[in-house]
């Protein structure tokens, strides 16, 4: 009998934390069964300074490599904001800033490349730049598929792949705009990132959602595991506030039909892994990234407990599917104490 098509299973552990400390991030994860862990804001030392990953020192970075070590844990992806800067110099009345690109990629892009190595993973999670609030994201492709071929072939440089993640008020908001992108960068060191909930915020709905899923699949790197249900109707393709946003739920108990996402998906498992192994990448990652009590822009936060909630509806969602994924259990203990 075949074997199953298999996932890795990860998350955003900052979203496990009350107070985002690397100990509280890496003992949850531990306990809850997982053996990746995506990095985005961590307090390190325990001294209350919360940073993003990409403004860790070398002292930092070398300690979240001993405790991640003493918990079992690797890290699937930095979940870096490269990407999340406005494309133009122009005001449109966002709170968005702007870097001149070419500072930004010598700077920034190369800085999540040196983290990406120190912490001994393949992937770097980036997004595709604010147009200006207002105007059509399509009349900047060109720009965006500039820079972000750009940022590709200095990820590739470094034996890494970018992941370009699909999300509200960027050029690649959904996942037409995405495959798009993707088809005219056309580069082996950009990929992208499919998260159901970041179309369904824009009032897509599942059908729409799975439509998405189906244009990303040429380019499809990995996804980012949550749900949403629209307490009211929301105008396809308008600016999302972000702040606001407070409906997320666990995989498959909102609106964006993850069954249905995960069927499609389980077919082309094979494929895809073979792929990333190519780029060294040890396999296909569903990154959770619940928000269950609350996301924004830059975040969001699920608690240990929701953390925990949100991890068994996936399994329960990839058990029914049939799709593979491994949690920590008694075997893994006694190799670790060397029995």
């Amino acid at each position: 009998m075949p074997d199953r098509p298999r996932v890795i299973l990860s998350g955003f552990a900052d979203e496990a934390a009350n107070q985002k400390t690397a100990v509280q991030q890496f003992a949850a994860f531990a306990a809850l069964g997982l053996q990746y862990y995506s990095i985005r804001f961590v307090d390190v030392l325990g001294t209350g300074e919360i940073k993003n990953v990409m403004k860790l020192s070398r002292t930092e970075i070398h300690k979240v490599r001993r405790l991640q070590d003493e918990y079992g844990l690797n890290v699937s992806s930095i979940g870096s904001p490269i990407g999340k800067v406005k494309l133009l110099d122009v005001d449109d009345g966002t709170k968005n800033t702007y870097v001149p690109f070419k500072r930004y990629l010598e700077k920034e892009v190369k800085r999540a490349c040196q983290i990406a190595h120190a912490l001994e993973t393949k992937l770097i999670r980036g997004f595709s730049f604010y147009h200006p609030r207002g105007t059509d994201p399509q009349a900047h492709l060109p720009q965006v598929v500039d820079q972000l071929g750009q940022i590709a072939e200095t990820c590739h440089r470094s034996d890494l792949t970018f992941g370009l993640e699909v999300e509200a008020n960027l050029v690649g908001g959904n996942g037409y705009l995405l495959a798009e992108i993707h088809r005219q960068v056309n580069h082996p060191a950009m990929v992208l990132v499919f998260d159901a909930a970041n179309l369904i915020v824009q009032g897509y709905s599942s059908a729409e959602v799975l439509d998405q899923f189906r244009a990303m699949l040429p380019g499809l790197g990995w996804l980012h595991i949550k749900d949403y249900h629209n307490p009211r109707p929301v105008e396809k393709g308008a600016p999302i506030d972000e702040d606001i946003l407070h409906n997320f739920v666990p995989a498959d108990q909102g609106d964006a039909a993850h069954e249905a996402i995960f069927r499609e998906f389980r077919a082309v498992l094979p494929d895809l892994r073979a792929r990333l192994h190519r780029r060294g990448i040890p396999g296909v990652f569903l990154d959770l990234e619940p928000h269950v009590k609350g996301g924004g822009q830059f975040g969001g936060f699920s608690g240990p407990d929701g953390m925990g909630v949100a991890l068994r509806a996936l399994c329960k969602v990839l058990d029914y599917v049939g799709i593979e994924y491994h949690l920590r259990d008694f075997d893994d203990i006694k190799a670790a104490r060397g029995f």
